[in-house]
């Protein structure tokens, strides 16, 4: 049994920062309904190639949509019908969250809004995520993780610096703004719970991108706002700490990670540059900080000079943190994913059985389940409407006769 087994989450949310937290809230044990347009569904579904190969060579969902909606149920109801508006009515009477991105407004037209949803069931936590929040002057702008990372400021210290080769602002490689979000939301809703089982009592929770963004830029904010620092790009590396970045090797690439002048001193050793432990200029981290160019300078050629392989067998030995720089399908090779567990499979109704990355949770009471592969689009329609709403066949069969579901 989850931790989150005696819970149901009506999920109203579709492409990533939604989809996210409430696929953590699933694999914790939540049932998670999750709603889709009649014929087209989340739009992720669409966003490929690549998309699963059915069992009959057909195309399926894109891969895209299988990142973020395991152990959920697709029920297919059209909001704009009053219908349908109201048969999710029903289900959020009978939900203990309600998860929902559309733009501020939308849902309060079709009475799925949190005052409506409250007013019968004053025990909801209705959790919103939107761009920019429900105030402010931007509250009614769309807002996608691009222009979040833009307008939140990561683009501005993420890339090259003025004047090397290929300095540009540059997004991260992955949708981080909507992932941040997603796992702040996924916090958020989880104290809500809590209150929620002491007290009877639901809330409405107003998650933001530009907020959860704005709020990860961590010691980048703080470099501003307490040593009035406005930071810039610094290509691979860190702006508190040296030597911390990429050193190019004979054969590629290797990340060097020295965060303290203890570790500075065994890597000198290592490399047989001594020397530079004892020079001022690079003793402590702070000195190092000001001297980075000259000091880059110094290692450059001395990492140039032997293979990637050599290096982290001789900094390992040392203790100096060092690492590769892998591709993807070199990381699900790495024995450490493999020991993890990192890759899991799962049975899909339409492809068979289909690879996933698993939840990075390891919880030693309440681990995270695997239950069932994302779902098709409307897999589960018949039997949530049957179980949770106790409809007959023939109001389920009229249903889609006026395409409400």
């Amino acid at each position: 049994m989850g931790a989150l087994s005696h819970i149901r989450v009506l999920d109203l949310s579709r492409v990533l920062a939604g989809p996210w937290a409430t696929q953590i809230l699933a694999d914790l044990g939540a049932e998670v309904i999750k709603i889709e347009k009649p014929g087209e569904g989340d739009e992720t579904r669409h966003f490929g190639p690549p998309f699963l190969t059915t069992k009959d060579g057909g195309k399926g969902d894109a891969a895209y949509f299988l990142t973020t909606n395991r152990n959920k149920k697709s029920v297919t109801v059209d909001l704009s019908q009053k219908k349908g508006a109201a048969l999710v009515r029903r289900l959020a009477r009978r939900a203990h969250v309600v998860v929902e991105n559309f733009k501020t407004g939308t849902l309060a037209r079709y009475g799925l809004d949190y005052k409506t949803l409250a007013a019968e069931n004053p025990a909801l936590i209705y959790c919103s995520l939107t761009g920019f929040g429900h105030d402010g002057p931007y509250k009614d702008k769309a807002g996608y993780d691009y222009l979040v990372q833009g307008m939140a400021g990561l683009m501005s210290i993420t890339g090259q610096p003025d004047g090397a080769p290929g300095a540009e602002p540059m997004k991260v490689g992955v949708a981080v703004s909507d992932l941040l979000t997603g796992l702040y939301t996924t916090i958020g809703i989880l104290a809500a719970l809590v209150h929620q089982g002491r007290t009877g009592e639901g809330q409405e929770i107003d998650m933001a991108l530009f907020d959860c963004q704005t709020a990860s830029l961590a010691n980048q904010a703080m470099n501003y706002l307490a040593g009035n620092m406005v930071p810039g790009r610094l290509g691979n590396a860190h702006p508190n700490i040296v030597p911390y970045q990429v050193f190019a090797t004979a054969d590629g690439h290797l990340i060097l990670a020295i965060a303290n002048d203890g570790q500075f001193r065994r890597f000198c050793d290592a490399a047989g540059l001594s020397g530079l432990a004892a020079d001022p200029r690079y003793a402590t981290n702070a000195a190092r900080v000001d001297h980075r160019d000259e000091l880059v300078n110094l290692l450059k050629p001395v990492f140039a000079a032997k293979n990637s392989a050599g290096w982290i067998a001789l900094l390992e030995r040392a203790n100096v943190p060092c690492g590769p720089i892998n591709r993807v399908d070199q990381v699900f090779a790495d024995p450490q994913a493999i020991a993890r567990g990192l890759k899991i499979s799962l049975d899909h109704a339409a492809a068979g059985p289909i690879d996933l990355v698993a939840s990075p949770l390891k919880l030693s009471r309440t681990p995270p389940e695997y239950v069932s592969a994302p779902p098709t689009l409307g897999q589960h329609t018949e039997e949530v409407l049957r179980g949770v709403l106790d409809l007959s066949a023939d109001e389920i069969a009229h249903l889609k006769a006026e395409k409400a579901i």
